[in-house]
């Protein structure tokens, strides 16, 4: 009972907190981490979290996640719309792309008024050196690169890291709902987007139970989960034809949404590869953010 009080103490604190970030930035560089569970809930992977760059860029890749965490960008009250996006970077389930597909995507969300969190959810245990890859995940990579040349199975099987993940995108989702108030979010009005395994994460949440979905999803250069419901949430999916490891797959989740009359819009962009985020690569897939705000006003999700 202590433990669960002093939890939700530390989330009012950090929610106070967060109103005086917005009041001096718009954009702010970096939001507010809060706990997705209350401290020593979860088992631990035994090796501490790490952080490695990626060559000479500024992308940040986070491995080992034992403790998942929500960061939150707010937008200013004045001109925040009520709309909240959760977002989940990709990695294979083994590490997080954490700026370029996670804070860098949420700074820019919050141009537009919407509240932006980024879920850095669990990820399998790796080794500590510059590849980081696990066994499990070399053979999950050997069936994928397989399935990329032959086209079977239709459906990626499920990754090991895969559950965990969804149990933190639900209490993600759950998190923003019991704060919405607080954080000035229209609870039918929530959001999840992901890129590559963050997209199987929001796939999972799309069709799973209808009471945890979110309200819309962005499905970026990820796979399948069957089934669809009737009733899955808009998705707006974007993938690219020169994807080495997905080349399908965006027209495949599309047809599955319009197969039961499911709202979907599909972009899919001559070149772009596998993970082209918000790297710049002068090619049409580098205005996917620009096509999703359009979709979003088109949708009413940024009117205040």
């Amino acid at each position: 009972m202590k433990t669960a009080m002093k939890y939700l103490n530390t989330v009012m604190l950090l929610t106070v907190l967060s109103l005086f970030i917005c009041a001096a930035s718009p954009a702010p560089s970096s939001g507010i981490t809060i706990p997705l569970y209350p401290t020593d809930v979860l088992p631990s992977l035994s090796v501490p979290e790490t952080r490695a760059k990626i060559g000479d860029t500024d992308e940040t890749m986070v491995f080992n996640v034992s403790n998942p965490t929500l960061e939150l960008f707010r937008p200013c009250a004045d001109h925040s719309n009520g709309t909240a996006v959760i977002i989940a970077p990709g990695g294979g389930f083994v590490g997080l792309s954490y700026e370029a597909e996670g804070t860098a995507v949420a700074r820019k969300l919050t141009k537009y008024g919407v509240t932006a969190l980024v879920l850095k959810y669990r990820t399998i245990r790796s080794p500590d050196d510059a590849m980081h890859m696990p066994s499990v995940h070399m053979k999950e990579m050997e069936t994928i690169m397989a399935r990329a040349k032959s086209g079977i199975p239709a459906e990626v099987p499920l990754f090991a890291g895969e559950p965990h993940a969804v149990e933190d995108g639900r209490r993600a989702l759950t998190l923003v709902h019991q704060h919405a108030a607080e954080w000035g979010i229209n609870p039918r009005r929530v959001g999840f987007i992901g890129f590559s395994s963050g997209a199987f994460l929001a796939a999972d949440l799309a069709i799973g139970d209808k009471a945890a979905r979110p309200a819309f999803v962005g499905l970026f250069y990820g796979g399948l989960r069957m089934p669809v419901p009737i009733d899955a949430p808009p998705a707006f999916i974007a993938a690219a034809a020169d994807d080495p490891y997905l080349p399908n797959d965006g027209t495949i989740l599309y047809t599955a949404w319009r197969k039961v009359k499911a709202s979907a819009e599909l972009h899919l962009y001559e070149h772009g590869g596998h993970g082209f985020g918000l790297i710049a690569r002068r090619d049409t897939s580098d205005h996917w953010f620009d096509e999703f705000i359009w979709w979003m006003q088109a949708r009413s999700l940024l009117k205040q």
